[in-house]
């Protein structure tokens, strides 16, 4: 606005705010405040309103030593009872408020601001979740536990167990076994979990330091951030041959001999592009892909107007799978600007 106010001495406004691009209305409405700046005016203050003497009459009842424990309801109720009338309960504390003395008398707890796990998976075994789940057992109030690893890229289910307790020495003893089973590299191997007792005690986070294993928890109450752990508990727990009660842990056992191998084998994954956990795991996605395209351009050649829009293609497998990705930059901006 200076320029054009310099550039219209030469010239006239029009083509002074034409020339920088500048609309000639705000020009004169920059330049109008300027130079008649807009006076703030005195805050409105009712007829009714206590003045300040007698605010100050009140907070110092209220700061007395006789009513400086008490609520302000039951200084008003006290005072009322002795032919006393100040102000209203509200008044009162709008009184402390403008002195910022309405708190709560106790400290209270403060809750720690736990940061969202954001983990990224590119391949398999680079971020494992893992989690633990009852099964009912036969009678009322028995459980066995129910161990899971499975890889967050291929949802490959790479370890399990069942046991008749929650333990955080076999928890040890499944990832470390799982670890050397799968051939896995320690180093670039993630393994998120909740926060269960297992999950964050001692012996199991001093196995994988020792390995060189980085470990992740959820943040507490939160179960979106172990989503594909708890997405494959569904789907077996789901599943129609999935008892209500298991007689023994051997027949829990056996159970899980027939899910996981058909969870990993069979079961086409809606996130994989319809591809079973096994095929991703072992770098055979391409290759079935492949041979679907196939089958689609064939059925196309020998169907075309039955494709309206284009031609068939089999989905593609997402090249990376996150758990709580990072919020977009323009969504970033907004909330810091808000």
């Amino acid at each position: 606005m200076e320029a054009a106010k310099e550039l219209a001495s030469i010239v006239n406004w029009t083509q002074a705010c034409l020339a920088l691009g500048v609309a000639r209305v705000s020009a004169y409405r920059f330049w109008k405040r300027k130079e008649n700046p807009i006076q703030p005016r005195e805050p409105f203050k009712p007829e009714r309103s206590l003045s300040n003497a007698e605010k100050d009459q009140v907070l110092a009842v209220l700061r007395s030593e006789r009513f400086a424990d008490i609520a302000p309801q039951e200084v008003y109720a006290t005072l009322l009872d002795e032919d006393i009338y100040l102000c209203s309960i509200r008044t009162m504390y709008r009184i402390l408020e403008e002195n910022k003395e309405v708190r709560e008398r106790r400290n209270q707890a403060a809750h720690v601001e736990y940061a969202k796990p954001e983990l990224l998976a590119k391949r398999p075994n680079e971020l494992w979740s893992w989690d633990i789940t009852k099964l009912k057992g036969p009678v009322k109030w028995s459980y066995f536990h129910l161990y899971v690893i499975i890889d967050v890229f291929s949802r490959y289910v790479v370890g399990w167990m069942v046991a008749d307790r929650e333990s955080a020495e076999l928890a040890k003893r499944l990832i470390s076994e799982t670890i050397r089973k799968q051939e896995a590299d320690p180093t670039r191997l993630t393994i998120h979990a909740d926060r269960g007792s297992s999950m964050k005690s001692k012996c199991v986070a001093l196995m994988l330091s020792d390995l060189g294993v980085t470990k992740t928890h959820s943040r507490p109450h939160v179960s979106n951030d172990n989503p594909f752990s708890e997405s494959q508990f569904k789907t077996m727990k789901y599943r129609p041959e999935f008892p209500t009660r298991f007689g023994s842990v051997e027949d829990a056992r056996a159970f899980g001999l027939g899910f996981f191998n058909w969870y990993n084998t069979e079961h086409r994954h809606s996130g994989i592009a319809l591809l079973t956990p096994e095929m991703v795991h072992y770098g055979l996605a391409e290759e079935v892909r492949l041979n679907r395209n196939v089958t689609l351009q064939r059925a196309y050649q020998d169907h075309p107007k039955r494709f309206v829009r284009k031609q068939p293609e089999p989905p593609r497998l997402p090249d990376a799978v996150w758990i709580n990705p990072p919020a977009p930059v323009s969504k970033t901006i907004e909330l810091l600007t808000n």
